[in-house]
């Protein structure tokens, strides 16, 4: 009785492990294509534009990686339903890994005229495709190895992955910028990061090949009561749920990636703050956000996800405005207060959501009820956030504008969480394990 115990406790570390190492390396990817906007590509694949607009077309390439991802998310939560969660983590970290590479070994527009931005978007729709179904995955697998009573805690392994893969992006730009001259960085520099993720993706198979299937879909296929058309039936039978998912993420992704990847260009181009001071600025931020997802998942075990939830998006709409006040004084403890407080809120938005998302939708259609909803929030909210900011900034010469768009989001995902159910559905949360 107790090796079994051992050997249930081993087993579900390893799915932890796998969850937080897998999604750090798949999100470091992703983030350092959006480190390396803010920083280089505008110059790199833009230069004919004037600085303003090169930047514009950056964010715009950008965001086309979130119009991806609710197709990502459709492609990988069918076959995450039908022929299981692990394997559609395997191929989306495969995908994203290819995908990055390719950014480093990229000709820049210098080289090859316009084929190399085309050559950057269609990267990036990849980037978009294999984002939009690794977090359903990641989360899931997470949540349904959790032992009773701790979905949240065991779903943040997931959530971690995010601020802990841009603080490895950043970490890594930091080093590759502070040891070249900032003509080397933008000749060659800036692919290094890039082609580090093909050592880093190896080590994530190596541990993702070693968990193993969810229990839940395990208990499904053996049944034989998977979905035929997952995305159908969540469509027919959960639209209410996909709506206020993905609206309730609005916010967080939106401000998200206001601070790591708008901040960047904002705090270099308008603020004329060296890049290695905003680079540890976006770094100190990253670090507050992960300990503050690890604890309001924790928090969430205890009083549920909803208040959780809406103690993150009050918090989000009231430091809107004192944010860029904050930002625009170019003192760093004041840029520093700024960021810390906003990732408090950021945190608190997003570390139950593994549990909440999974605790919305049964488990026959929940890796695309989950990947679906998670997506379109993303594309609503973080997929073009940096390029509406950059846009607005420029048009009002003011950061107001930004911090008043920024209450609007909040606004709107502060309605989606107040219409979240107080409790899961009736027969949904017994289905995940015992949790």
């Amino acid at each position: 009785m107790l090796d079994q115990e051992q050997d249930t406790r081993g087993r579900v570390r390893r799915v932890a492990l796998a969850s937080a190492v897998g999604t750090t390396i798949e999100w470091y990817d992703y983030f350092a294509f959006s480190t390396a906007t803010a920083l280089v590509f505008n110059k790199a694949f833009f230069p004919d534009l004037s600085p303003a607009s090169g930047t514009l077309a950056a964010f715009a390439t950008l965001g086309v990686g979130f119009v991806a991802r609710p197709l990502g998310g459709i492609v990988w939560g069918h076959f995450g339903d039908r022929v299981g969660r692990k394997a559609m983590l395997v191929a989306s970290l495969l995908l994203m890994g290819i995908a990055t590479a390719g950014v480093g070994v990229l000709p820049t527009y210098a080289q090859a005229g316009v084929t190399a931005p085309v050559l950057l978007v269609v990267l990036r729709v990849l980037q978009g495709v294999s984002a939009g179904g690794e977090w359903g995955g990641a989360a899931l697998m997470a949540v349904e190895h959790a032992p009773p009573g701790r979905r949240g805690r065991f779903g943040s392994f997931s959530q971690i992955g995010v601020p802990a893969g841009l603080i490895l992006a950043q970490l890594v730009f930091f080093a590759v910028n502070s040891a070249l001259t900032p003509e080397e960085f933008r000749s060659w520099g800036w692919r290094v990061p890039f082609l580090v993720s093909l050592v880093l993706v190896v080590v994530g198979l190596v541990i993702r090949l070693r968990v193993e299937e969810s229990p839940v879909f395990a208990q499904l296929r053996s049944q034989d009561t998977r979905s035929r058309l997952p995305i159908v039936e969540v469509l027919r039978s959960r639209p209410w749920q996909v709506v206020i998912a993905s609206v309730s993420f609005i916010a967080n992704t939106a401000m998200g990636y206001i601070f790591f990847a708008y901040l960047l260009s904002y705090g270099t181009s308008v603020l004329k703050l060296s890049s290695t001071t905003m680079l540890v600025v976006v770094i100190v931020g990253s670090v507050v956000w992960l300990a503050s997802i690890v604890g309001s998942a924790i928090w969430s075990d205890a009083a549920g996800r909803k208040p959780v939830y809406l103690a993150g998006s009050v918090l989000l709409v009231v430091w809107s405005i004192p944010f860029f006040l904050l930002v625009d004084t170019k003192q760093a403890w004041l840029l520093l207060v700024a960021v810390v407080v906003l990732n408090l809120g950021l945190g608190a938005t997003y570390g139950p959501q593994s549990a909440l998302f999974a605790e919305l939708f049964e488990p026959r259609f929940r890796y695309s009820g989950a990947s679906f909803a998670y997506a379109i929030g993303a594309v609503l909210g973080g997929g073009f956030a940096p390029l509406i900011a950059t846009a607005l900034q420029g048009a009002t010469g003011t950061s107001m504008s930004v911090s008043l768009y920024m209450v609007g989001v909040g606004v709107l995902s502060l309605l989606a969480v107040l219409a979240l159910p107080r409790r899961p559905q009736a027969g949904v949360a017994s289905d995940v394990t015992a949790g």
